[in-house]
């Protein structure tokens, strides 16, 4: 104990320095900036500000990173913890996707989405952090690293993937059908982000279920019990499942891959945010919170109504 108490005073001291320096909302400043940048790209400059809006959104990500480190070495712990961190996790996730994204296509669409996920998640860990302390003691169920390292960060960084596909496929939707941007050539641009980022997520969802499965037997003697934060990380994977054996054998095309995307999106929104805030039963009482329910309902309606809206629009259009 006392060899440990002059790690302790330091860390004491370095998240006192952490605080004062703010690295996400510093973060959330320059995605704004970025996401700004890129649509003023799509209307003048389109080489300069592209680019300057990359390198701002690498900077971005790396001052995010920063903040995520910050607090493993505060903590003590791998970045997720709580629903706060998984939060800045998930936007974290999207963001280094996207720069991928936008290195490879180099059209902004990578780079906006990234940024927007980013400040959107961001801004909800904010909220998060005025419900408590978000370095918080540690359940026991959560008490093992090894876990915590594996299985947690899997399955959060196919959720981070799962956020920037539905953002790009709500804005393939928007430049469709208020924009004339959408020609041939980016709308098979923005299906293949999306579909490529797709098969991303099932992956890292599918093995970080599997993980937890594992863990859970560990912990509680069984490796599956229909638990509702289980029941809802299955569901998300089957509709992703769904979308992509569709997409696979010809039942949907690019815009059926849009809106299926978006419809998959608000399941990850349920086993990941609502699961959490609405059921508030199970055995992963130890995420449970309260708050945000209404924003959260208002976001995935909204989703539901823009797909039909759209798919009502385009079916009473092909047959005018």
């Amino acid at each position: 104990f006392i060899a440990d108490f002059p790690d302790d005073i330091s860390r004491v001291h370095y998240e006192r320095i952490f605080n004062g320096l703010q690295p996400f909302y510093i973060s959330m400043q320059l995605y704004v900036l970025i996401f700004l940048a890129v649509c003023i790209s799509w209307l003048r400059w389109p080489k300069e500000l592209a680019k300057a809006a990359f390198w701002v959104l690498v900077l971005a990500f790396l001052i995010h990173t920063f903040g995520l480190l910050s607090r493993m070495y505060i903590q003590g712990r791998p970045p997720i913890t709580n629903l706060y961190s998984s939060a800045v996790f998930v936007g974290w996730g999207a963001v280094l996707l996207g720069i991928f994204i936008e290195k490879f296509f180099k059209n902004g669409i990578g780079a906006a989405m990234a940024s927007l996920v980013g400040f959107c998640t961001l801004i909800i860990a904010h909220h998060l952090a005025m419900t408590g302390d978000t370095l918080e003691m540690m359940r026991a169920v959560l008490d093992s690293n090894f876990w915590l390292g594996t299985h947690v960060i899997t399955i959060t960084l196919g959720y981070s993937a799962t956020f920037l596909a539905g953002f790009i496929a709500l804005l393939y939707i928007f430049f469709g059908m208020f924009t004339p941007l959408l020609d041939r050539k980016m709308a098979r641009a923005m299906a293949g982000m999306v579909y490529a980022i797709i098969c991303f997520a099932i992956l890292f969802s599918f093995v970080g279920t599997v993980l937890g499965g594992i863990w859970a037997d560990q912990s509680w003697g069984r490796f599956w019990g229909w638990d509702p934060k289980e029941t809802w990380a299955f569901i998300a994977l089957m509709g992703y499942l769904a979308l992509l054996h569709a997409r696979l054998v010809g039942m949907v095309k690019s815009f059926g891959l849009a809106a299926g995307s978006i419809i998959s999106f608000s399941l990850v929104i349920m086993a990941w945010y609502g699961v959490n805030y609405w059921l508030g039963a199970g055995l992963h009482s130890y995420g449970f919170g309260s708050g945000g329910v209404e924003y959260v309902s208002v976001f995935v309606m909204l989703h539901i109504i823009y797909v039909i809206f759209v798919g009502v629009f385009l079916k009473l259009k092909s047959k005018s």
